[in-house]
């Protein structure tokens, strides 16, 4: 599989497939293709089909089997950046939910719960998560820009809630409330921040849908009557 990521702030990603070849989406991902491509639609088993909704997609999942060369088009559905990682056997990365856009066949899709509720109410990414689980090649869309660090063992990364979009499993999460009275109260950060402590690689997105929402609301014409 050979790919191009076209489209700058509204990026899609463009797989060449050989004959035999196969990806993996979401049910109804896939934005056009060119070529002999079979579409099927698979559960994978009734307990990863639950999970897949809990993390925020659909029951089935599409695979696309290419009988000749082919081309097959994935596009992002909000302003960001398409990441690719490419995963050893074994090798997995929690997404925040909705992360996951493709990946060749091979790659598992699995749900991944907070082992600690604060987390998941006051983090901002979730009490459930996407856990994405090589081998293979996958595409994450994120909102926004995405900025990589790679964390050392036992060094923390700080940001605001939501802002976490990927980290490898090597990697832990907490969730830490600002302290100081006017921080918490004057400081406009919100009460809580997300606290990523490596080793591992940390994907964070300058933009989330929610901030968007809460910049553009107030424009938004009054339903009152």
């Amino acid at each position: 599989m050979r790919y191009t990521i076209v489209g700058d702030s509204l990026p899609a990603v463009i797989c060449q497939l050989d004959p035999g070849e196969q990806m993996i989406s979401e049910s109804g991902g896939r934005t056009w293709m060119r070529g002999n491509v079979v579409t099927e639609q698979v559960s994978g088993g009734a307990k990863k089909a639950i999970g897949r909704i809990f993390s925020g997609e659909s029951f089935f999942m599409s695979v696309y089997t290419a009988n000749s060369p082919s081309e097959i088009a994935f596009a992002s559905s909000f302003p960001g950046r398409i990441v690719v990682r490419q995963l050893n056997p074994g090798e997995s990365i929690i997404c925040q939910k909705r992360a996951f856009l493709a990946a060749t066949a091979g790659v598992d899709l699995s749900v991944f719960f907070q082992k600690r509720l604060g987390k998941g109410f006051f983090g901002g990414e979730g009490f459930i998560m996407q856990r994405v689980t090589g081998p293979g090649v996958v595409f994450l869309e994120i909102d926004g820009h995405c900025v990589e660090y790679i964390l050392q063992q036992g060094e923390p990364l700080i940001c605001d809630t939501g802002v976490l979009a990927y980290m490898d499993a090597t990697c832990s999460m907490d969730v830490q409330m600002v302290r100081g009275f006017k921080n918490v109260f004057f400081g406009g950060e919100g009460l809580f921040d997300t606290v990523v402590t490596g080793p591992g690689k940390v994907g964070l997105q300058t933009m989330t849908m929610p901030n968007v929402a809460k910049q553009i609301i107030p424009f938004l014409p009054s339903q009152s009557n």
